[in-house]
């Protein structure tokens, strides 16, 4: 059976942090305000920030299942909302004129049916279940094509989609809609009226060092503290890519698999591609650059300490 939907910021905090997922109050309120209203929320910020991981923790928490439509160049309307099972299509129409004595108008209607469709991601979540409406998780909607973007329009403002063979499928209970841009390419105005909007930006220090600690509860603390030092001192630097939460846990989890209780230039060096992606990052970092943040981050610890 689901949850309610909490009844104020506080508990949404609460129902946040019980997925292990650290939220400051703004974002609390954001998606406080969302699941009170009935409104999609769209999330837009920098690859691997946490935005995906809302509506998992959603799902997870309110006890509702998770439908996750990963949107990718050329998605169509056959792989996002529903399309006609053709082979089961053209076995009852053989069946049917080998039986004879058939109608072609009426068997032309009768192959449109419920028992030939194929449900893909949205028809799910509005189809949904009982008393259980779901978490629509729409992924990375930047990398899908505009006219699918358009076609959005019409599940987010009526949580309805138009079958032409059937008719119009309306949800009984609306599902919880999150949907999440890394902003390879803007989202136009038409959809972002529909949601309610929110920037995932990346944590400062005491927020990622809570998230790191709720994450890898193995990782030494002093460990830990060098470890977000460091990253959000790469966040201050030139790199293609900065490294998000996701990197901070990746990393700090390779450290702690290989015994770690403090860092050091050539453990840093050695496992850079945990943290950085591109080349040219690493290349930039590794060596005296990483020793001299290194040292700054010591320095900074120490004077907390005294």
């Amino acid at each position: 059976m689901s949850s309610p939907i909490p009844d104020d910021i506080d508990a949404t905090l609460a129902l946040l942090s019980a997925g292990d997922y650290i939220a400051d109050r703004s974002l609390a309120t954001t998606l406080f305000l969302a699941l009170r209203m009935g409104r999609p929320l769209f999330l837009e910020g920098e690859a691997g920030v946490g935005k995906t991981e809302i509506g998992k923790v959603l799902s997870e928490t309110l006890a509702r299942p998770l439908v996750r439509l990963q949107c990718y160049e050329g998605l169509d309307v056959a792989s996002a909302v529903y399309e006609w099972n053709y082979s089961r299509q053209m076995i009852e129409i053989r069946l049917a004129e080998a039986a004879g004595g058939v109608d072609r108008d009426s068997l032309g209607q009768d192959v449109f049916r419920q028992e030939f469709l194929i449900k893909r991601p949205l028809l799910q979540a509005l189809e949904g279940e009982p008393g259980a409406a779901p978490v629509l998780l729409i992924d990375e909607l930047d990398r899908a094509d505009e006219p699918f973007e358009a076609y959005l329009l019409e599940v987010l403002s009526d949580f309805q989609i138009t079958i032409p063979e059937i008719g119009t499928v309306k949800a009984t209970e609306p599902p919880i809609v999150i949907i999440t841009s890394n902003r390879t390419r803007e989202i136009h105005d038409a959809l972002k009226r529909r949601c309610l909007y929110y920037w995932v930006d990346y944590p400062d220090a005491d927020r990622e060092l809570a998230i790191l600690r709720a994450k890898v509860p193995g990782c030494d603390e002093r460990l830990s503290r060098e470890v977000v030092g460091f990253i959000q001192r790469l966040r201050q630097r030139d790199l293609f890519k900065l490294p998000g939460i996701a990197e901070t846990l990746d990393w700090a989890s390779a450290l702690t698999q290989l015994d770690r209780l403090v860092l050091d230039p050539e453990t840093i060096d050695n496992t850079l591609g945990a943290l950085l992606k591109y080349q040219d990052d690493i290349q930039k970092i590794q060596g005296s650059e990483a020793a001299q943040v290194l040292d700054e981050v010591k320095r900074d610890i120490a004077a907390v300490g005294a």
